[in-house]
């Protein structure tokens, strides 16, 4: 959906198994801690939703618009799919399991959990870790795990980054001022990521006695925790804090990446309406480097809206990349920019024709036998060009794009962004509007992805429309190749798309989580 429109782990409780769990199918957002939406697994064929079951038991739907990030589902490797599953109007959160072959409810884990103040509603945040713990958020920046997530029975620890005493000593206090802010992102150890809010003239105080400020979280398996103000991390070396005084906050929704050798931590942190990129030692959160995140066109400080939920994305080479929206609004028909740097964040690269609320895939090159350029992968985006935002047509599409070639962008056309290898049609149009001038087509229904799933063996891509369709879009034809229909047309924010360790594929849509195959 667009803008405009629409410190002790308390080991002691109810310990679980122990033992060498396999990897998760899929970890949480964006399945791993690069954000790379890749899986390994084909998928079934669409010949039927298997089961389906409510992400949102009272979904709030505004003027005819959905508008929520609903948090993704995660997999185990024995294929437990964990829903996380919002109970009330104003949150209230749990977890479901369910059978990933069945749908069969096995068991429910739920949370105090209350998102930080919002406009869009913020997803639960919770992720696997690559040992196969659950960890969901709780009330007061509290962390709930739950080991052996395919067991009925397993036990459930409580931790806080600052400290689980002080948090128990004025629980009240803590729950009505601190909340984590982002998904969880869990490190290849187990160690969690994630931004936090706190209440300004709270005055709290974690077990080190230092006084909270909003910012960026590590907590280690262990319980034990680390944590930075975002504008302290914000600051360099030298302590030289020039522009960087008003920044407050890790970005809304803005789920931490790893590197992909784990060392490097990459977070966004805002002043409420522009910001930083920053990479920081993933032990200490020391800040090692940042950059002011620009609109490639004007050059002013980019938009980091709080109602997008892109993350930043780590390519196989290491460069980074983050959504944002452009500035001034909306001389790129509000699609923003997909930013593009190097791993050091000292060299900005070729830039992305859309990005506002979006975390692209990564799709190797040798997927596309059609490609022919240098590069060893690809992104696979949304590309849509919203009708009624400056020159938008409605034409909307999703779309490959060479992440190290340039050529002139389609909106504006004075800046070069990374060319684009092949594109699909949204293929519903919308209804109620005119053919475009001089193309004989019509504005089409908008394609409902944050970050949509790569099978990598296969070269096709899932993707979901709010046109209440599931698309299959095959790399090696260019051709979308098959789609199912799961609901009515629903304007809504864009969700996810994954893929099961047998095949099933998932989708969220109007507040329903579908398991669709064979």
């Amino acid at each position: 959906m667009r803008y405009l429109m629409s410190c002790s782990l308390g080991l002691a409780l109810l310990q679980g198994a122990s033992g060498a769990q396999s990897a998760p199918a899929w970890a949480g957002f964006a399945g791993n801690a690069q954000h790379s939406a890749q899986s390994s697994t084909a998928p079934q064929p669409f010949g039927a939703i298997h089961w389906t079951t409510s992400v949102d038991d009272m979904p709030q739907i505004v003027g005819g618009e959905l508008l929520i990030h609903y948090a993704s589902p995660m997999i185990t490797a024995a294929n437990t799919v964990l829903v996380p599953v919002k109970a009330a109007a104003a949150g209230s959160f749990r977890i479901e399991a369910r059978s990933g072959a069945t749908g069969a409810l096995l068991w429910t884990l739920p949370t105090n959990y209350v998102p930080p103040p919002h406009d869009w509603m913020p997803p639960l945040p919770a992720v696997l870790s690559p040992a196969n713990r659950l960890s969901v958020a709780a009330a007061g920046g509290v962390v709930l795990s739950r080991s052996a997530p395919d067991s009925a029975t397993a036990g459930v620890a409580r931790s806080a980054f600052y400290g689980l005493a002080a948090h128990d000593a004025r629980a009240a206090a803590y729950n009505a001022a601190v909340e984590i802010s982002t998904p969880l992102t869990a490190g290849a150890g187990g160690a969690l990521y994630f931004g936090f809010t706190v209440a300004p003239g709270s005055l709290l105080t974690g077990t080190d006695g230092r006084v909270l400020r909003s910012g960026l979280a590590r907590l280690s398996p262990d319980g034990s925790g680390v944590w930075v103000a975002a504008s302290d991390a914000a600051s360099d070396a030298a302590g030289d804090a020039a522009g960087d005084a008003a920044i407050d906050r890790v970005a809304m929704n803005a789920a931490p990446a790893l590197s992909r050798d784990g060392n490097t931590v990459y977070a966004v942190v805002s002043n409420g309406t522009s910001g930083e990129l920053l990479a920081l030692d993933s032990g200490t959160l020391a800040t090692k480097s940042k950059v002011a995140l620009t609109d490639p066109s004007s050059g002013a400080p980019a938009w980091i809206f709080a109602d997008s939920s892109a993350s930043p994305l780590v390519g196989p080479d290491g460069d980074v990349y983050f959504g944002v929206l452009e500035s001034p609004f909306p001389q790129h028909n509000d699609r923003g920019w997909l930013l593009h740097f190097d791993a050091a964040l000292t060299k900005a690269r070729i830039a992305g024709t859309f990005g506002w609320d979006n975390t692209a895939s990564i799709v190797p090159a040798a997927s596309v036998p059609s490609y022919k350029g240098a590069s060893h992968y690809l992104l696979m985006s949304k590309d849509n060009n919203y009708l009624g935002s400056g020159t938008g047509d409605g034409l909307n599409r999703i779309a490959l794009f060479d992440p190290h070639a340039a050529a002139p962008d389609p909106v504006v056309p004075s800046v070069r962004t990374m060319a684009m290898v092949q594109s699909v049609l949204g293929p519903t149009d919308y209804p109620g509007t005119s053919q475009i001038a001089g193309t004989g087509l019509y504005p089409r229904y908008e394609w409902c992805i944050n970050s949509a799933v790569v099978d990598v063996r296969g070269g096709t891509i899932i993707a979901n429309s709010e046109d209440g369709h599931l698309y299959h879009w095959n790399l090696q034809t260019g051709q979308i190749v098959e789609s199912i229909l799961l609901n009515p047309p629903r304007p809504e924010a864009y969700t996810m798309t994954v893929i099961g360790p047998d095949g099933t594929v998932y989708a969220i849509n109007n507040a329903t989580l579908y398991a669709i195959g064979r």
